[in-house]
């Protein structure tokens, strides 16, 4: 009961309303946080909280959030709070009321994420780190977005992999393809976009009235086709998603390609994260991207 009374007392710092839990309704789903929903005189917050030295992952998450609001383009949950509650990271976000996107939303979804993808800045990467899942990712400034790329996703990960057992073969493999980077950019420069950064199909939903939602960001600049790589690999997205991004924004057609590449990257955190068939998955990956890149 401690951590609730800490927790109310850290929501009444934040928004200046005295704040009084009278229920929680714990929310399922999630595999890294305790989530749930406190209420109490007529205010309703969506709590995340994990071990006290996670908390810098929930101010990335809060830094994260407050950059897509900045872009004007597609609706976030607004953080409110971050913070220890008796010796447990807690971050606290507005309640949204949110169900299944219908082809309506996901089509003003597509339209608003090429708006936020318009939202640039001169170097790739991010002014901090943050995580992807449970994993450190790295946002160190480069102007080169190959050099970015290979060193801090695909290198990083391959390095997390050898630490996690994965066989040396692939790890020669995955080598190789570092190598072979710059033959899927020799006709194509992207620009340093606003992403998302973990836009799986579990990441987005609509409010009542049908307005778009993304959540959990793992944001940072990069390639706009990184974003769109990922709706892809676990699917989720309509027909009607991708037909209306690409009215509002066509994708080049190296894109067929580069999205084995981008998506090289999330099946790599997967194996770092959950071990299992991912390694076979991110062997079949890496031998179609060597064979395209002859």
């Amino acid at each position: 009961m401690a951590v609730m009374e800490s927790l109310a007392t850290l929501i009444g710092r934040a928004t200046g309303r005295p704040f009084t839990i009278d229920q929680r309704h714990p929310v399922g789903g999630g595999c890294i946080n305790t989530t749930e929903v406190l209420e109490g005189g007529g205010q309703k917050y969506f709590v995340k909280q994990n071990d006290a030295a996670q908390l810098d992952m929930f101010e990335a998450e809060a830094s994260g959030l407050r950059e897509i609001i900045a872009s004007h383009s597609v609706r976030v949950p607004q953080p409110i709070a971050h913070g220890h509650a008796e010796g447990r990271a807690c971050l606290v976000l507005e309640y949204l009321n949110l169900g299944s996107p219908g082809s309506t939303s996901e089509a003003e979804l597509a339209r608003q994420l090429a708006a936020m993808h318009r939202h640039t800045q001169t170097r790739f990467g991010w002014s901090r780190n943050n995580t992807i899942g449970a994993t450190a990712q790295i946002n160190t400034e480069e102007r080169d977005w190959v050099a970015f790329f290979r060193e801090h996703r695909l290198r990083f990960q391959l390095a997390l992999a050898a630490k996690n057992s994965l066989g040396g073969n692939l790890l020669q493999r995955g080598e190789k393809l570092l190598e072979k980077l710059p033959v899927f950019f020799a006709n194509y420069q992207p620009l340093p976009s606003l992403l998302h950064g973990d836009l799986w199909g579990g990441n987005h939903a609509a409010l009542r009235d049908g307005t778009p939602v993304i959540f959990d960001p793992a944001v940072y600049y990069g390639d706009r086709e990184a974003d769109i790589a990922m709706t892809e690999l676990f699917g989720g997205f309509s027909p009607d998603f991708y037909e209306a991004y690409n009215e509002a924004w066509p994708l080049d057609a190296g894109y067929k390609v580069r999205k084995n590449l981008y998506n090289l990257y999330h099946v790599l955190n997967h194996y770092n994260l959950f071990g299992g068939s991912y390694s076979a998955q991110a062997g079949r990956l890496i031998d179609s991207l060597l064979a395209e890149a002859h």
